[in-house]
């Protein structure tokens, strides 16, 4: 692979601290959420990553869009991210991703289906994560 972009940030103090990239353009506080016994005051990484997701997969929709040929000028996407223990006593994510486009069902389909081919946060929790996949409200 011929990397095109590479950052990196740095957390302090895990869930109750801070999170800094490289360049100091995302500097957070970071603290549990609520749910899981903390203040919620700040962000957490669930949100981080749901938020990173989303916006991968949208733009990925609207390549595979452009790829095929198809006028789309937005690709409203949702990620929904959870965590629970898992089997091993850890600790696990889920994902649900719903996209709302203005197209023909069918073809709303296939753009999302290829699109969860090319995005490189697909990609990554491919075989580690059950991705769902919503279209307009439509399970797929």
């Amino acid at each position: 692979m011929s990397t095109l972009y590479t950052t990196s940030a740095t957390a302090l103090a895990g869930r109750n601290g801070q999170v800094t990239t490289d360049d100091n353009k995302l500097d957070l506080g970071l603290s549990y959420p609520k749910e899981m016994g903390g203040s919620g005051e700040h962000t957490n990484p669930e949100q981080l990553f749901a938020a990173g997701y989303a916006a991968c997969f949208s733009n990925a929709i609207l390549h595979v869009a452009r790829e095929m040929k198809v006028a789309l000028k937005s690709a409203p996407t949702t990620a929904t991210v959870g965590i629970g223990p898992n089997d091993n006593k850890g600790f696990a994510l889920t994902v649900a991703l719903a996209v709302e486009l203005d197209l023909p069902q069918e073809d709303a389909v296939k753009l999302v289906q290829t699109a969860h081919q090319v995005c490189p946060y697909s990609n990554a929790v491919r075989g580690n994560i059950d991705v769902k996949l919503t279209v307009n409200n439509v399970a797929i």
